[in-house]
């Protein structure tokens, strides 16, 4: 049996059971061995990150710059042996894996520097004499549950913010992803984080996530995986009075007008919707045309869909990688068989892959005739499954558009300004795109959507600040 990798508590791996991590490009090969945390090593884990609150809370500035500066240059240093052990466990494709541990180590570069630009404001009060300062300060031990479609950058994007503002952590990767969220932990204790500061419980979530969201000691909680849980993490925060932020789902609309440049269209729909075999969040799973482009485009686009490259993460033609594992292809392929029945036209892919490898692989989907009232075009399969809906003009595709329950990102496709602006101001989404893939963000700006996408302050960038920390107002009298 291969090493266990244990989990970090107070400083300490701990551990002695343990479960296979599968490779979904490969069923045979084991990429690791992790352990899963008990509902006690949870709350040893919260409770070492209470104690260990107050001393990094008021730990100096250069200390936290350089613990987070130092794991940025080990983390882009390994970004092609973290990459691979991402696509093993996730099976992104080695470019996509390579990228995302790129983004992890921009990430802890941007929040080392965070650090030294902590500011506040200092007013003069309505009464004379006194002075008025306003800080922003650590909040305690915060609870980090993420999902499996992003193992190394949503972690990253939570823990990173965490420690530069003084915060503790207690972080439950995803079962299917515990590989990445290790391999970023282990880095950061090893370039000087204190312990306590930050303690890894992997597990189920009904176990560790669910110790965590009972305990008072846990401040905040930032979730980011599916709506039903999401509820839930709300539900139980709201009981203790904690600060929660959730990610949730999204059915994000790309827009194809009929003045789009074809190539254009094709290229950023065929990347939004099917790059990560389709399990992001932010992918584009309805494609919304105006009927003057309409036919190109889906002929144009079912040739790009057919032609995509299904196969093994790790292999250099591979364009798309497997599902992530059994449960998820499942779903994918029920939610194939309900656009059929209802009436829907599966016009490209849908099919199981066969490859070399044992794997689960599936190619992309491409369904027209949808309507937006069909299951397929209003409930996130989260898979590499896209409807295209027609519709008369850019009225009826702004509508269509905002015609849904989720609100995280929208895209546009169109040659003209004036649609773009209109666009940009009118779509009901956190983040808009113009001619560019709706799954596709920059580090430094604030992440996030509305409706049932989002909760709680955005993510990323000096946004992050606001779920992170907590304003102080402090009134001095002079003399």
């Amino acid at each position: 049996m291969a090493e266990l990798h244990k989990n970090l508590i107070n400083g300490e791996w701990v551990g002695s059971d343990g479960v296979e991590n599968i490779n979904p490009s490969n069923i045979a090969e084991v990429v690791g061995v992790y352990a899963r945390a008990t509902a006690e090593e949870t709350k040893q884990a919260i409770a070492a990150a209470k104690a260990a609150f107050p001393a990094w809370s008021r730990s100096g500035i250069l200390e936290r710059h350089a613990i987070l500066s130092k794991t940025s240059q080990e983390i882009l240093a390994r970004k092609v042996e973290l990459g691979e052990l991402l696509s093993r466990e996730e099976g992104k494709t080695l470019p996509e894996g390579i990228g995302e541990v790129t983004r992890a180590a921009q990430i802890f570069d941007f929040f080392a520097g965070e650090v030294l630009r902590l500011s506040g404001e200092v007013l003069p009060s309505v009464r004379p004499g006194v002075g008025v300062e306003i800080t922003r300060e650590p909040i305690g031990v915060i609870g980090i549950i993420t999902p499996w479609n992003f193992p190394i950058a949503i972690p990253t994007w939570k823990m990173a913010p965490a420690l530069a503002y003084g915060n503790t952590v207690v972080i439950k990767p995803a079962d299917l992803v515990p590989g990445s969220t290790w391999a970023i932990v282990d880095i950061l204790v090893r370039n000087g984080l204190p312990k306590g500061v930050v303690n890894l419980v992997m597990g189920k979530g009904s176990v560790v996530g669910q110790t965590m969201l009972d305990s008072k000691d846990v401040t905040a909680i930032s979730f980011t995986g599916s709506v039903g849980t999401g509820k839930r993490v709300a539900a139980a925060s709201i009981e203790v009075g904690r600060k929660f932020q959730l990610e949730m789902g999204g059915k994000n609309p790309t827009v194809v007008l009929d003045d789009a440049d074809l190539k254009v269209a094709v290229e950023t729909v065929a990347q939004s919707a099917f790059f990560s075999t389709g399990q992001r969040c932010t992918a584009s799973s309805r494609v919304i045309v105006t009927e003057g482009i309409h036919d190109a485009f889906v002929d144009a686009l079912c040739e790009r869909t057919k032609n995509l490259r299904v196969g093994d993460a790790l292999a250099k033609d591979t364009e798309i990688g497997p599902v992530v594992d059994p449960s998820q292809l499942k779903q994918d392929m029920d939610y194939i068989g309900i656009g059929q029945d209802e009436g829907a036209e599966l016009r490209a892919g849908g099919q199981r892959v066969n490859a070399p490898t044992e794997g689960y692989f599936l190619q992309p989907a491409l369904f027209t005739g949808v309507t937006n009232q069909m299951r397929i075009a209003r409930e996130e399969i989260f898979g590499p499954v896209a409807a295209v809906i027609k519709v008369k003009d850019y009225e009826e595709a702004l509508a269509t558009a905002n015609d849904t329950e989720f609100g995280l990102s929208a895209g546009i496709v169109t040659t003209s300004l004036k649609y773009a602006t209109h666009f940009k101001r009118n779509a009901e989404a956190g983040m808009v795109m113009v001619n560019v893939p709706t799954a596709g963000v920059d580090f430094h700006v604030p992440f996030g959507g509305r409706k049932g996408s989002s909760y709680g302050p955005r993510e990323q960038g000096k946004y992050a600040a606001e779920f992170f920390t907590v304003v102080k107002t402090a009134y001095t009298a002079a003399g």
